[in-house]
C-alpha cells in the first residue's frame, strides 16, 4: 500500500498515533463508540508532513542545531523555530496532496466552515499530556484558507513552547511528526468540558461538567468563569452558575470573535440539569471504551452533544486494585518509610514478599488496606493513635474519610477472646545487653544469609530466596526485637507528656536523648568524618576527589601519597554501610558499594567545613548535653511536691530512652543488609540471562516482578514489549505525588494541621527535634548534588538514614514527609539539629538560597525577608 495522505476519521482508531497523531487517533476511537456523535471530518496523515518536511531541504542543518540547543537558552530556540516554522509554511504544497486534502473537503461540502487541529505522535498519549502544546484554527472557510492552516499546524510543532517541552522530555524532534485533523465546525448553543473523575479530589465516582455559552474557547482561554457541575450517581451534587458575560462566536466569513452575552442571559445556566447528566452518560461510556478516567470537551447543538476531543487525565493518582466493589481506605507505606518515588516492580515486589502486613501497589507506590481495622471502633482508635503518633497529617486525611457518612460501615468489635496463649510477654529490662544481643542474633542470621547463598543460581536461587524472606520476617517480627524499639519510643513519648506537664516544658526528650549509644544511623554520620580526617592531610588527595566521575576511582586514589590510606578508610567504611543509598527500600536503587562517588561531594564537603578529631567532638559535646540536660532536669523536678518520685520515676525513663532509643535504627539496617546481598545473587542472574541473549541489559529486570524474574530463569524468554510498557509506566509515575490516604474511589486526601498558634505566612509542620535556628536554605533533591556550608539549613522531600551522613554539616532541617519516630527526626535529635518535618511542599514553596527560621520546638518554618 502507498503512501496515503487523507483518511476520513471513521477510518481510524486510538492504534493509529503513528499515521495521524495522538488527537486523531483519540477522534478515530470515539467516532467509533455506540451513540456519541463526533464531527465529520478527515485526516491529513503523518505521511503528507513527512513529504512536506522532505521538499525544504533548509530545515535539515537548521534540526540538527536544534538539537544541540540548551533548553535554557530561550533566544536561540527562539531563532531556530522562527525559521523553521517560516520554511515549513513558506513550502508548496505538492500538487497530488492538494488534491487529495481537496477532495476530502469536496465530501464534507466545499464551503463548509471547519476546524483545523494539530494532532502531533507525542502528544494525548497517557504520559506526556501535553494539551495546547500545538496549535488550532476554529472557523476556517474556502479551500485555499484551508491548505494554508494546514501548514501552519506543521509549523506549530516548532513553536518555543512545544520545542522546549521535547527537550525537557527527552523527546528527538526528528521523530515527532505531526498529522492534521479538518473537522466540519459545529457552531455550539454551548460548549466546555467533561472530566470524568473530580480532577481536583481524584473521585472516579464524581464527574465535573464546565459550561459556558457559544465556543468552547472563551473557556479554554480564561476569558469567563464557567457554570460547574459536579454530578454523582446520575445526580447533581453541586452547581455553580456563574455569570457568563462573554462568549465567543463564528463569523460567516470565517475567523471567530468575542460578543458581549444579553445581560438577561448572563445568569442563565448554560445546561438544563437533564443535559448536564445526559453529557455525563455520555462521558461515562467515553470512559469505558478507554479504560480510564477521561477530560473531554463538548459542544451542545440543537440539543445534541458533539465531542470534540477526549484525553486521558494524567494527573490522577491510580486506585489500587482490590478485586471487589467494597469501599477500600488506603495508607501510604511511602510517608512511613521516607521513601516517596515511585518504586520499580522488582522493588516494589520484593518489599512486600518481605514487609509483615499485606500491600498493594499503584503508581509505584505501596499501600496498606486499613478499612477493616477503621471499622471496628477499638481497632480504630489504636489505629488513628498509632498513625497520629508517626504523621498527624495521616490521623487527620483518616478522619475526614470517617466524618463521610457510611464510607467505612462500623462493626462490632471482636469478642472477649480471653488472654492470649503464653500470657502477655514479661515486661523489658533497662539492660544494654538486650540491645546486644539483639544485634548479635541479627548479625548471625545475616552472615549464615551470605554463606548460604553463594552456592545457588538458577530456579533454585529464586526458591532460596523465598525462605530466605520467611527467616527475613522471622527477625523483623522478634517479639524482643519489637519490645525494644517500643521502650525507646514509649519512654520518649513518656518524658515529653510528664516534663511538659510537671515543668511546661516541651520536647524535653529532644536533647536527653542526644548522642545515644548504639545508633547505627548517627555513627554512619559520625564515620564520614572520620574519613575525611584522613584525606584532609594530603591536598593532592583532595585535588584529586574534586574531579572524580568514575565509580572506580578507589585504585587510582590508591598510587597518589597518602592515597593508600584513604582507600582503606573508604573501602572500611563502605563494607559497615555501603548497602545504604537513597531510597534503598527499592532494591534495584543503586547502593553506595555499587556507586562509590555519592559519597565523594560529602567527605569533601566534611574536609572543608571541620577540624580533625570532630566525630567524637560531636559525640562528646552530645553526650554532655545531654548529661546536663538530666541533671537539671531531676534538680528541678526534686523542687516539686512529691519531688523524689518523680524524679526517681524520670531518672528511670532518662536510663530506658537511652538504652533504647538507639537500637530504634537498627532492623532497617539489618533489612537492608539483606537486601544488598539479594541483590548482588540477583544481579548475577541477570547477567546470565544478558549473556544468554534473553536481555539487552541487566537493569532490564528491575521491570520485571520478583515472580516474572522467577519465571524468566525458568523459561529463558522475557516479554521485551512489557518490559518497554513498564519503563514507560515507571516515567510517567514520577509527575504523580502520592496522597497519604487514598480511597477506592480515587479521593486522594493529604490532611492538614488544624492549628492556630502559628505566624501568619509562616509553613506548617511537625516538630521533630527542638530549637530553633536561622540560615540559608539548601534545596536539595539529590544527596549527590548537595554543596553545602557550616550553617546551611537543610531542605528536602523526604531523607532516609543514607542521608545522615549530611547531617553532621546543617545547622537544621524541613523535610516534607516524616514523623516524630521517622529516621530523619531520630537522628535529627541525636544530633541536635532543630528539624520540622511533614511540611508540604517545602521544596517547591523554599527556594534556594533564601533565609529562613526554623522553629523545631513549635513545628513551623519562617521565610525571611
Amino acid at each position: 500500500m502507498g503512501e496515503r495522505y487523507v483518511l476520513d476519521l471513521r477510518e481510524v482508531d486510538e492504534t493509529q498515533v503513528a499515521v495521524v497523531g495522538g488527537k486523531g487517533a483519540q477522534l478515530g476511537g470515539l467516532s467509533r463508540i455506540d451513540g456519541i456523535s463526533v464531527p465529520g471530518g478527515f485526516c491529513v496523515t503523518t505521511d503528507a508532513f513527512r513529504r512536506v518536511m522532505a521538499g525544504v531541504p533548509s530545515t535539515d542543518e537548521l534540526l540538527d542545531r536544534l538539537s544541540r540547543s540548551d533548553p535554557d537558552d530561550r533566544d536561540t530556540i527562539r531563532m531556530l523555530g522562527a525559521r523553521i516554522r517560516e520554511a515549513i509554511e513558506g513550502a508548496v504544497v505538492p500538487d497530488d496532496l492538494a488534491v487529495a486534502i481537496t477532495g476530502a473537503l469536496v465530501e464534507l461540502g466545499e464551503d463548509a466552515a471547519c476546524a483545523v487541529r494539530s494532532s502531533a505522535t507525542a502528544e494525548d498519549l497517557p504520559t506526556a499530556s501535553f494539551a495546547g502544546q500545538q496549535d488550532t484554527y476554529l472557523n476556517v472557510v474556502g479551500t485555499e484558507a484551508i491548505l494554508r492552516h494546514v501548514s501552519r499546524c506543521w509549523a506549530s510543532l516548532f513553536t518555543e513552547r512545544a520545542v522546549i517541552y521535547r527537550q525537557r522530555n527527552d523527546i528527538d524532534h526528528r521523530t515527532v511528526r505531526m498529522a492534521v485533523v479538518v473537522q466540519r465546525m459545529v457552531l455550539p448553543d454551548a460548549s466546555g468540558i467533561l472530566f470524568t473523575a473530580d480532577p481536583v479530589t481524584g473521585n472516579r465516582k464524581v464527574a465535573t461538567v464546565d459550561a459556558g455559552f457559544g465556543l468552547g474557547e472563551a473557556l479554554v482561554s480564561g476569558l469567563v468563569n464557567p457554570d460547574v457541575y459536579k454530578v454523582r450517581d446520575d445526580e447533581i451534587v453541586a452547581r455553580t452558575i456563574a455569570a457568563k458575560q462573554r462568549a465567543v462566536h463564528a463569523l460567516p466569513a470565517g475567523g471567530t470573535r468575542e460578543v458581549t452575552v444579553d445581560s438577561q442571559r448572563q445568569e442563565q445556566p448554560a445546561l438544563t440539569d437533564a443535559q448536564v447528566v445526559r453529557l455525563v452518560r455520555l462521558g461515562r461510556r467515553i470512559e469505558a471504551h478507554f479504560g480510564r478516567p477521561q477530560d473531554i470537551e463538548w459542544c451542545l447543538a440543537d440539543d445534541g452533544f458533539q465531542i470534540v476531543q477526549s484525553r486521558p487525565i494524567t494527573t490522577l493518582f491510580p486506585v489500587p486494585e482490590s478485586g471487589d466493589q467494597e469501599n477500600h481506605v488506603y495508607v501510604s507505606v511511602g510517608h512511613g518509610q521516607m521513601m516517596t518515588d515511585p518504586m520499580k516492580p522488582l522493588g516494589h515486589s520484593m518489599w512486600r514478599l518481605t514487609a509483615m502486613v499485606p500491600m498493594h501497589e499503584a503508581g509505584g507506590r505501596l499501600f496498606v488496606d486499613v478499612t477493616r481495622r477503621l471499622a471496628a471502633p477499638t481497632s480504630r482508635a489504636g489505629l488513628l493513635d498509632v498513625l497520629g503518633k508517626g504523621d498527624p497529617l495521616i490521623r487527620d486525611a483518616l478522619e475526614t474519610v470517617l466524618d463521610r457518612d457510611g464510607f467505612v460501615p462500623t462493626i462490632p468489635d471482636a469478642g472477649p477472646g480471653g488472654p492470649p496463649a503464653g500470657g502477655p510477654p514479661a515486661p523489658l529490662e533497662t539492660d544494654p545487653a538486650v540491645v546486644t544481643r539483639l544485634i548479635e542474633r541479627s548479625e548471625t542470621s545475616v552472615a549464615a544469609l551470605e554463606r548460604d547463598i553463594r552456592t545457588k543460581t538458577g530456579p533454585a536461587l529464586f526458591e532460596f530466596l523465598m525462605e530466605a524472606f520467611e527467616e527475613h520476617k522471622r527477625v523483623l517480627s522478634d517479639p524482643l526485637s519489637i519490645q525494644a524499639i517500643m521502650a525507646g519510643m514509649e519512654a520518649t513519648w513518656w518524658l515529653n507528656d510528664k516534663l511538659l506537664d510537671w515543668l511546661g516544658e516541651k520536647n524535653a526528650a529532644d536533647t536527653l536523648t542526644l548522642s545515644a549509644p548504639g545508633n547505627i544511623t548517627s555513627e554512619m554520620g559520625l564515620a564520614l568524618l572520620d574519613v575525611a580526617d584522613v584525606i584532609r592531610p594530603h591536598p593532592e588527595l583532595v585535588t584529586f576527589l574534586q574531579g572524580v566521575e568514575d565509580d572506580g576511582f578507589l585504585d587510582e586514589l590508591a598510587k597518589l601519597p597518602g592515597g593508600a590510606e584513604a582507600r582503606d578508610a573508604i573501602e572500611a567504611y563502605l563494607d559497615r554501610y555501603g548497602m545504604r543509598c537513597v531510597g534503598e527500600i527499592d532494591i534495584t536503587r543503586p547502593r553506595w558499594r555499587e556507586r562509590p562517588t555519592t559519597l565523594v561531594p560529602v567527605i569533601l564537603d566534611n574536609v572543608r567545613n571541620f577540624e580533625p578529631g570532630a566525630a567524637e567532638r560531636r559525640f562528646e559535646q552530645g553526650r554532655r548535653r545531654a548529661q546536663e540536660k538530666e541533671r537539671d532536669v531531676l534538680s528541678r523536678l526534686r523542687a516539686l511536691p512529691d519531688g523524689d518520685l518523680k524524679a526517681d520515676e524520670a531518672k528511670r525513663m532518662i536510663d530506658r530512652v537511652r538504652t533504647f532509643i538507639g537500637y530504634r535504627e537498627y532492623p532497617k539496617y539489618g533489612i537492608i543488609s539483606r537486601y544488598f546481598i539479594y541483590k548482588r545473587a540477583l544481579l548475577a542472574e541477570a547477567e546470565r540471562l544478558v549473556q544468554a541473549g534473553v536481555l539487552p541489559e541487566v537493569e532490564d529486570v528491575f521491570h520485571l516482578t520478583f515472580q516474572e524474574f522467577h519465571d524468566a530463569v525458568r523459561s529463558n524468554r522475557v516479554d521485551d514489549r512489557l518490559v518497554r510498557q513498564r519503563k514507560e509506566a515507571f516515567r510517567s509515575y514520577h509527575a504523580l505525588t502520592p496522597p497519604r490516604v487514598l480511597t477506592s474511589e480515587g479521593d486522594a486526601l493529604t490532611g492538614a494541621y488544624r492549628r492556630d498558634d502559628v505566624p501568619a505566612g509562616a509553613l506548617v509542620g511537625l516538630p521533630v527535634s527542638a530549637g530553633t535556628v536561622e540560615g540559608r536554605a539548601r534545596v536539595v533533591l539529590d544527596m549527590a548534588d548537595a554543596d553545602l556550608e557550616a550553617g546551611d539549613i537543610l531542605v528536602t522531600a523526604f531523607t532516609d538514614p543514607s542521608w545522615s551522613p549530611l547531617f553532621v554539616g546543617i545547622a537544621g532541617l524541613v523535610t516534607e514527609v516524616g514523623g516524630l519516630m521517622t529516621h530523619g527526626a531520630v537522628i535529627a535529635r541525636e544530633y541536635g539539629l532543630p528539624a520540622v518535618v511533614g511540611v508540604e511542599q517545602a521544596t517547591r514553596l523554599i527556594r534556594d538560597g533564601q533565609r529562613i527560621r526554623v522553629h523545631g520546638t513549635d513545628g513551623y518554618v519562617e521565610i525571611l525577608p
